[in-house]
Order: C-alpha cells, then sequence, then structure tokens
C-alpha cells in the first residue's frame, strides 16, 4: 500500500536516470518466460483480459506480460490498435468525439482531444470482443494505456469486471510528465486538459469496478503524485520500487497483476 498522493509536480530529472533499471527488469523477466515457469494458482478467471500499451509502445511490448498471464491461467490479448500515441496518428477532428464526451470545441485545436477519440476506438474495440467472447473484460494498462482503460470502464460498467493501472497518470494528462516540454512545443494547451480531466472526474460517473493502481515514488516518467487515485471508490493502491519503463517487464509487478485478475490479496504477489 502506499500514503495518500500530493500535489503532481514535473518529475525530477534526477530520477530520470534511475530509469536505467528497465533494462534489469527487461533481463529478469527472460529466466520464467524462457522456461515456461507457472505458479500454482488456487483459481482461474472467466474474463477476457486486453493488456493496453503505454505511449509509444504497442503490443510487442506487453506480450512478455501476457505470456506470464497466460501460464498462470488468465487467458489475455493485446489490444489490437497499433502503437500508442494517444490518438495523436489517428486522423479527427473535435466533432468526431462520440456523444460520451462533453468538451467545448477549441477555436484553435491543437490535440487536446486526441486521447478521447483514441479512448472511442479502444471502447468500441472492448465492445466488440465482449460480443464475440461473451465474456467480461478484464483491463490492464501500463502508463497512457491505464489511463485509456479507466475511461472504457467507466462508461462500461457491465462489460468491463476490472482495471489494473501501472504507472498511469490520472491527473493533468501529459503535464506532469517528462513529455509536457514536447507537447508545449506543439502548442497544446496542457492546462485545458489538466482542467477537462478534472471536470470529467467531478461530473461524469465515478469507476465502479475494482482498480489496482501500481504506483512507483521512483518513477522517472510521471510524476507518482498524479498517479494516486483520489476518486474511484473501490481502487487499491499497491506501491512498488521500478522504473516507468520497465513496469511492464517486472516480475514482481507482474504477481500483483495476477494477483489482482484473480481477485487475490492485492497487498502480496501472488
Amino acid at each position: 500500500m502506499t500514503d495518500l498522493g500530493g500535489v503532481p509536480a514535473a518529475p525530477s530529472k534526477s530520477l530520470l536516470f534511475l530509469e536505467a533499471r528497465a533494462a534489469v527488469d527487461f533481463a529478469t523477466m527472460l529466466r520464467p518466460l524462457i522456461r515456461g515457469e507457472s505458479r500454482s494458482v488456487a483459481q482461474q478467471t472467466d474474463s477476457l483480459t486486453i493488456v493496453v500499451p503505454g505511449f509509444g509502445s504497442g503490443d510487442a511490448y506487453t506480450l512478455p506480460l501476457r505470456r506470464f498471464l497466460k501460464q498462470n491461467g488468465v487467458r489475455s490479448e493485446g489490444w489490437g490498435l497499433g502503437t500508442n500515441l494517444g490518438g495523436s496518428n489517428l486522423r479527427h477532428t473535435q466533432e468526431d468525439l462520440s456523444p460520451r464526451w462533453d468538451f467545448e470545441y477549441r477555436e484553435e485545436y491543437r490535440g487536446e482531444v486526441a486521447v478521447p477519440f483514441l479512448i472511442d476506438r479502444f471502447y468500441d474495440a472492448v465492445v466488440a470482443r465482449h460480443t464475440a467472447t461473451g465474456k467480461k473484460i478484464s483491463l490492464v494498462g501500463w502508463s497512457l494505456g491505464g489511463f485509456v482503460a479507466r475511461e472504457v470502464a467507466r462508461e462500461l460498467p457491465g462489460v468491463v469486471d476490472k482495471v489494473v493501472t501501472m504507472g498511469s497518470p490520472l491527473i493533468g494528462g501529459p503535464k506532469y510528465t517528462v513529455a509536457a516540454s514536447v507537447f508545449r512545443r506543439r502548442g497544446t494547451d496542457l492546462d485545458w486538459i489538466e482542467a477537462e480531466i478534472a471536470r470529467r472526474e467531478e461530473t461524469a460517473p465515478p469507476i465502479s469496478q475494482p482498480i489496482t493502481a501500481i504506483i512507483s515514488k521512483t518513477d522517472g516518467i510521471v510524476d507518482w503524485n498524479a498517479v494516486y487515485d483520489h476518486k474511484s471508490p473501490k481502487v487499491r493502491h499497491i506501491e512498488v520500487d521500478a522504473s516507468h519503463l520497465g513496469m511492464g517487464f517486472n516480475t514482481e509487478i507482474w504477481s500483483y497483476v495476477l494477483g489482482a485478475l484473480l481477485s487475490r490479496d492485492q497487498d502480496k504477489p501472488a
């Protein structure tokens, strides 16, 4: 467990150097995957798990985690929408958003609603998989992928069973990440994005499904204070000491993800 998050700020530059730990996570994960190691589980899940990649990555990055879940009785698959670029690579206008969003149109649009447009795309994909399989869907999201997963879960309480996020920015969008300067140079209004995210949290129905939010205070990409969920009624936070870039390859985190999906004690690795 972790304590309450404070006021978000830009990630410390000193923490960015610690992101090199991701190489260690990558090397460590190879052993159980190559050997095909699995753990004895008391139960299996009947739901289908979809793993959503973080910004700049795709299904190849989540394959090791998905293979681990499969070895341990959890059917999982990738999100199937290519590289997650936050919707910036998808041609769209503000008018293309679904009625589920109530943003006012911006006179000078600089991609501020690209992520909501991407969420609409993933919403359709989740509904399609639920219809095709007849199964509830569990969502696991890494970084931005966790934010996408949460918003789809908010809109689909009868379809999405549970949510697990890893280092996902819930406050401010990209504002409290190392990518903030890149978006500012593009002219993106980060203050507007932060305000609209906060307004949605206040006005939209809360996420009713169980959420496991995995947080690292030594995250060098996303300020951990922006990862803390202050609103959801069924959220449990788990604190780890891990790099942001290595979360999807960290075997300790894999254990927490597995435990959450199997509804085990989420305070201890499965």
